[in-house]
Parts: structure tokens; sequence; C-alpha cells
């Protein structure tokens, strides 16, 4: 099939390169041309694994192109994806800004009759507010005539598994409002269907609920596992013992379930804001919701406060801080937890040597030369002199340190592990001054 997706950040990209990598013929097109000259030379905008393998690939044999120009990239299209950003407005909504502008561009340069798709995370009703910019263009355009039909496909792709997720797909959403659709993306995902069908089919609006519905669970789950490690913290309990109770109950399930110090990313802060305002605009509580956010914002400003109480009596602290993109496997810093540690931190004078395989680059533009981090090539060279050691993301080449290493360079002994990764009881052996998150009490 000729495929054209508008917009090559982290969605747009992964679904273009996906696409082109099954065997389909894919525009990518952005207006950013410095951005495609560096994808046309293998730099990546975002850091995917496996990504940059696959899009040079389907460059050289000609099945993935890119271009600015929408009359070439839309000439013969049969689908076109909308993947731009929606960014959240001033009251937590999404902003279609990008969406309603692709669409407009998309109607004005396509060559024939084809399916245009939401791609992007959208909210309830931006299908019919997608079609009517789609008519009106078409209006304008007069003879030869072409019919769009506007669809809903909404991504559910991790950030850091985003290729294995396209390529094998859990489920495939789709919403549609002609039936003579469903046949189009079949053939499309028929690559992914060969095992199992994947696709489930609704009403366009449907699919656009169950893109916010499905984060809002998650972070729901990760909401709620944080405030009972409050709990456990306040009343003696380990959260890992009860994380292990929870998940052996299969009408729960072991997923989502792990404590920390809150989520954060693209996705889904920005996704549960958009929700508390599409219920606000439409006159329905979403009291869980409202719940799941203040937690989170509660779990993250906490966090950051412990560390900040453990040194305050200390004269020019010095922190190693081992992980600062929201999750491992990305660069993204996007509401990520480790900016209100470093923030917090730096506002009391602490000096912080910091690492992170991903996010390094990213973050010297958040916090420049001068602003009282430093970013170091590796875990160890954090080390040396620190009084405490703040563990924010849970990359692998954290999870196994040489503690024997780790103590010989270190003059302190306090140790923040913001994701559960080490075991209290022989922390506090070897004589660190643990503190977890919800291991208030070691599990026999």
């Amino acid at each position: 099939m000729r495929i054209a997706v508008i917009g090559t950040g982290y969605v747009g990209l992964v679904t273009a390169a996906c696409l082109a990598e099954v065997g389909q013929h894919v525009w990518g097109i952005d207006c950013d041309r410095e951005k495609l000259a560096g994808i046309e030379e293998g730099i990546m905008p975002i850091h995917e694994p496996g990504l940059d393998e696959i899009v040079m690939r389907n460059l050289r044999n000609s099945r993935l192109r890119f271009t600015h120009d929408y009359a070439e990239g839309l000439a013969d299209a049969e689908v076109i994806f909308l993947a731009v950003g929606t960014p959240p407005d001033e009251d937590g909504s999404a902003d279609l800004t990008h969406v309603l502008e692709a669409a407009r561009q998309a109607a004005q340069h396509v060559g024939r009759s084809c399916l245009l798709v939401t791609k992007s995370t959208v909210p309830v009703g931006t299908g019919e507010k997608v079609e009517q910019i789609v008519d009106q263009a078409l209006a304008a355009r007069g003879s030869p005539p072409i019919e769009i039909h506007v669809a809903s496909n909404p991504e559910f792709l991790r950030e850091g598994q985003a290729v294995g997720d396209f390529l094998k797909p859990d489920r495939i959403i789709v919403g549609v409002r002609h039936q003579e659709d469903v046949a189009v993306f079949r053939r499309l995902y028929a690559p992914f269907n060969r095992n199992r069908d994947r696709l489930l089919i609704m009403d366009r609006r449907s699919a656009e609920i169950t893109k916010y519905a499905a984060n809002a669970m998650l972070a729901t789950r990760i909401s709620f596992m944080n405030e009972m490690a409050r709990l456990c913290d306040a009343v003696g309990g380990d959260i890992e013992a009860v994380r292990r109770g929870l998940g052996s109950d299969p009408r729960i399930g072991p997923h989502f379930l792990y404590a920390g110090i809150g989520y954060g990313g693209s996705c889904f802060p920005k996704d549960i804001k958009a929700l508390r305002s599409t219920g606000a605009s439409v006159g329905v509580p979403l009291r869980v919701i409202d719940a799941v956010h203040e937690v989170n914002e509660e779990q993250r400003a906490h966090f950051a406060e412990q560390v900040a109480r453990a040194l305050s009596d200390m004269h020019e602290p010095r922190v190693a801080l081992w992980g600062l993109a929201f999750k491992p496997g990305t660069d993204d810093m996007r509401e990520a937890p480790s900016r209100i540690v470093v923030d917090r931190l730096l506002a009391d004078g602490v000096r912080i040597r910091a690492h992170d395989p991903a996010a390094m680059g990213v973050c010297r533009r958040i916090w420049p030369e001068g602003s009282g981090i430093d970013f170091v090539a590796t875990p160890e060279a954090c080390l040396p002199q620190a009084d405490a050691l703040v563990v924010v993301t849970e990359w692998l080449c954290f999870r196994e340190p040489d503690w024997d290493e780790v103590e010989r360079l270190m003059r302190g002994r306090l140790l923040f592990d913001g994701r559960n990764l080490y075991e209290p009881e022989e922390m506090r052996r070897r004589g660190w001054q643990y503190t977890g998150v919800g291991r208030g009490r070691c599990s026999a």
C-alpha cells in the first residue's frame, strides 16, 4: 500500500519506519527540513532502541522516504496518518492546532480518495472536527471529486519498546464511521494478524476514549501502589511483599504494581490532564482520575523532600544521582520525576553529579553549565566524595553495582532508592542508611 505519515516525532517516525519494515511504501512528511536531513543521515530525533536500523534499512531499499513537500508525499497515498503533537493547553486540554492544520494540508494536497487516520492521542470528538476541516478544504478544491474518510487508530507504544510494540502489537484499536474502511485496515495490518486477529473495530469516539482510558488505568495502578507505599512506610509494612500478594490474584495481575517516585513522560501526565478536562467540559466529575493526578504530584515532591531533609544539616552536601530520563530505554525528560528532585536539591545549594545512559544531552539543555549539576560519563564517576546516592531511573546498569567500589568512592552512606532496586536488609547490613519507597520494614 501507499502510506503517508504526517509528523516524524515519536509516534510518526516509529509508525512510518515499522510500516515500511513490513513492506508498505511510506512517505514521512515534516516541515522541519533540518530534522529530515538528520534522519536521512542516520541521526534520529528520539532515542528508541532499534529504530535507527529500521529507518536506514528501509531508506536504502526505498520503501521509506521523507519530504517537507505535502504534494510530493501525498500524491498517491491510500492511507494518511496524522501523527503530530497534541500538547496540553493552559487548562490541561489537548491542543488540536497541529492535528487540524495537518488535516487541512492533507485535504488540500492529496492526489486521490483516501483514508485519513488520526494516530495522535486526541480527545473524544476530534474525528468530527477533522472531518469538518477536511470537508471544507475539499469543497474549496472543487473538481476532480475526491472522497476522504476519517478514522481513528490510536497508538499504544511504550517509550523504549516502541519498535517491538508496533511490530508485535497485543491489540490494534480502530474506530471507523464507514464500514468499508474496515477492509482497508485489514489490508494495512495483515502482516500483524497472521497468528491471530488483533483488530478491534469500534466507532470513532470509542476508539478515541479507549486510548485515554488505557493510560488512565495504568496511571491509576501506579498511584494506587504509591499510596499503599506511603501507608507501608507509616505502619511498618513492605510494599514489595504487598505487591507480590496483590499480583498473585489473577483478577489483578502483576503488571504496573511497582511503587516508585511517580510516573512521568509524554503520555500519562498529558493524557490524565486531558481526560480531566474532557470530563469537566461535559459535566462528568472524574474523581478517581483527579486523585491519580494528585497522588502522583505528591509522590514526586515527597521523595525530593526526603532527600533534601536528610542533607539539610550538612555543609556543602554532594549527591550522586543515577538516572534522569522518566524511564529506562528513552531520553525523554518530559515530566520526569528527576526534574523535581534535581530542582529541589539545587535550590538548597546541593552539588550533584549525575549519569544517565541516554538523557544527558537533553539534560544539558535543561540544566546548562553552572547550574550546580555535572553530567558524567559513568555511574562510578558520580560517586567520589558523595554524601548520598539517589537512584531515580531503573536502568539495568544500576541494578547490580559493585558495592565495595561504591563505598570506597563515597564519603557518606545515605541511599535513596526511588525504584526499590535494592534489598533494604542487605544494604543496612552493609552500613547504609537506606530509604526506599514503602520499604518501612524488611520482609522475612
